[in-house]
């Protein structure tokens, strides 16, 4: 301390920081005049006059060194009267990977998002702040430099500076200046100019406030609805009022497990308005006023459908058994990151980016040393990225166990079709070029191969069968599986319809079979149950009924429960279809069902 003020005085006042990095297991010195802690006090007191900042990282490892609980209590006592008489803090850490993120090289002062009333109602309107609670430390932006300016400028900044020029279609060589220049949207096949000025005017410029538009139980909120970084809501400092009326609502939200949704636009002329959900978050500490959290919620656009059979909606052959279970039960168990007698690992808090240091790291190297090679990943670094080994070596046993319970096959790659044409220069002839002739010298050949895979959009003649298990496997939308076992359908439908002789019965079958294997896949066992049904019910007296007579002697039957959590039909009736008809329904239910 005595350094800092030597050398700095009080030009940087406010800017001076302290970092002690102990184990405090050892005795302090005894001073000559008063107690410990009276010497604490006189340094506390410079400190603040100073506004001196100190960090106390205070490494305690699980090692066998004995030490005295007596001097260890005596320590951490001082140490905590630093955090309570200045503007000190002090981090517990057990690994080198926490003692990293505990020291921080840069710290970044809070600014507040929004200062005004959070409305409840057009009389009830409490003063609070805002302040970002957790956001994304983005990558730093890496700028282009040239090295063209004389070495003898000191002034030379080195940036590189774009310029762009717009230029006619119909004359290259004229400039289109601003002034001729509009900006376009595309919507559908043509593209809508949209001026400056009509642009500033269809903007939604909404007034600055932050209201409360109701509550609703917690477990309404989804976890997955929360979006981009987190806020938090305290109320206006030195404001009693505030502080109460913020309390007892916070306090009311917690022992009724509700949550508010509120509207909120941090800024004047803010060009969108963020609707989110404020979380109680009360307080352990006297000193400390209690709080709120607040998470933007989605809109209608910005929600993700992806459908996904529930696993407990899966046949009892598809779910694990009492030993499979446990396995997996004690695999969590052992790889647990947070146990009853140790510290939690990999705390966000003490947990840096690996990413950033490593950059910063590298930065910081190349600044000293221009032709210094990029190092090897720190082992500090790889805890972070990668599994401890000391965990999974007491593991092993365990996540052998596992293995074991399961049965594991090889997937093997399905090989993408391709399409190859041969193009050639017109000096060779398709009688110059046999099967079994090879290319003239003179001549050449041209390999065109497009083994690129597009996304199925609709069941063809080719492979229907691979076409519908394509369509079902899609996940880009949730109307791809509707839409692929309606196609199925009409596909089968038309070949049953235009079939001679039964000469499409093997590939309807062979259709049939991938459609109840999807329906059982996708949880939908009534459409296939109403379908065949259906089928059934309009060919059973023509000549048709030699199919149904095929799909019997196939063992293709009605979708079960067993099979389906979602099917109304039982193990018994499934077996019985098609002798009896009258399992699924009226006659009205089933003639719902259309064909194309």
């Amino acid at each position: 301390m005595d350094m800092l003020i030597k050398k700095y005085g009080i030009t940087n006042k406010g800017k001076q920081r302290l970092c002690l990095v102990t184990d405090a297991k050892h005795p302090i010195k005894a001073p000559s005049e008063g107690t410990k802690e009276d010497q604490v006090h006189i340094v506390c007191q410079q400190m603040q006059d100073h506004g001196m900042r100190l960090d106390c990282v205070i490494i305690r490892e699980n090692s066998s060194e004995t030490a005295s609980q007596k001097i260890i209590d005596e320590n951490d006592f001082l140490l905590r009267l630093f955090t309570e008489k200045t503007k000190a803090k002090a981090i517990y850490v057990s690994n080198p990977t926490a003692l990293l993120g505990a020291l921080r090289t840069r710290n970044i002062s809070p600014v507040t998002v929004y200062r005004g009333d959070l409305e409840l109602s057009s009389t009830m309107k409490i003063k609070v702040w805002v302040y970002k609670k957790t956001s994304e430390e983005k990558f730093p932006t890496l700028k282009k430099f040239s090295d063209k300016a004389p070495p003898t400028d000191r002034y030379a900044t080195h940036e590189v500076k774009m310029d762009f020029e717009y230029k006619s279609i119909e004359n290259p060589e004229k400039i289109v200046p601003p002034e001729q220049r509009i900006k376009g949207y595309r919507y559908g096949p043509q593209v809508v100019p949209i001026s400056p000025a009509e642009w500033e005017a269809v903007k939604f410029k909404p007034e600055k406030s932050v209201k409360v538009l109701g509550f609703t139980d917690a477990s309404n909120i989804m976890r997955h609805y929360y979006m981009k970084d987190v806020n938090i809501f305290i109320p206006e400092p030195g404001n009693t009022k505030a502080i109460v009326a913020c309390s007892a609502i916070a306090r009311a939200m917690k022992q009724m497990n509700k949550v508010a949704i509120l509207r909120c636009v941090w800024r004047q002329g803010q060009g969108n308005v963020v609707v989110g959900v404020l979380t109680p978050n009360i307080s352990c500490k006297d000193n400390i006023p209690d709080s709120f959290c607040f998470n933007a919620l989605p809109f209608a656009e910005d929600i993700r459908e992806f459908q996904f059979p529930s696993f407990s909606n899966f046949p009892s052959s598809w779910q694990p058994n009492e030993q499979q279970q446990e396995a997996a039960d004690n695999l969590v168990k052992m790889l647990n990151l947070a146990p009853d007698d140790k510290e939690e690992a990999l705390q966000p808090d003490f947990t840096p980016n690996p990413v950033l240091e490593r950059f910063y790291r590298f930065l910081h190297l190349k600044s000293r040393l221009p032709e210094a090679e990029v190092p090897s990943l720190d082992r500090s670094l790889k805890r972070i990225t990668e599994p401890d080994p000391e965990k999974l070596s007491e593991c092993k046993p365990v996540i052998e166990n596992f293995r074991t319970q399961f049965e594991l096959k090889e997937n093997p790659k399905k090989k993408k079709s391709s399409k190859r044409a041969w193009r050639e220069k017109s000096s060779v002839s398709d009688e110059e070029v046999g099967a079994d002739s090879k290319v003239p010298e003179n001549g050449s050949a041209k390999l065109i191969e497009n083994s690129s895979p597009e996304k199925v959009q609709k069941i063809g003649d080719l492979n229907p069968v691979q076409d519908f298990e394509a369509m079902i496997a899609r996940r880009d939308s949730s109307k791809w599986v509707r839409k692929a076992i309606k196609e199925m359908q009409d596909y089968i439908y038309n070949l049953l319809e235009n079939s001679y002789e039964g000469n499409t019965y093997p590939k309807a079958i062979e259709c049939l079979v991938a459609l109840r294997r999807g329906c059982i896949l996708e949880q939908e066992p009534k459409e296939f149950n109403r379908y065949l049904h259906h089928i059934y019910e309009k060919w059973k007296t023509t000549d048709l009924v030699d199919f149904f007579n095929l799909i019997a002697s196939k063992s293709i039957t009605l979708i079960s429960k067993s099979e389906a959590a979602d099917s109304e039909v039982t193990e018994e009736e499934a077996k019985n279809f098609p002798v009896k008809t009258e399992l699924y329904g009226d006659s009205d239910s089933r003639s719902q069902i259309l064909t194309s």
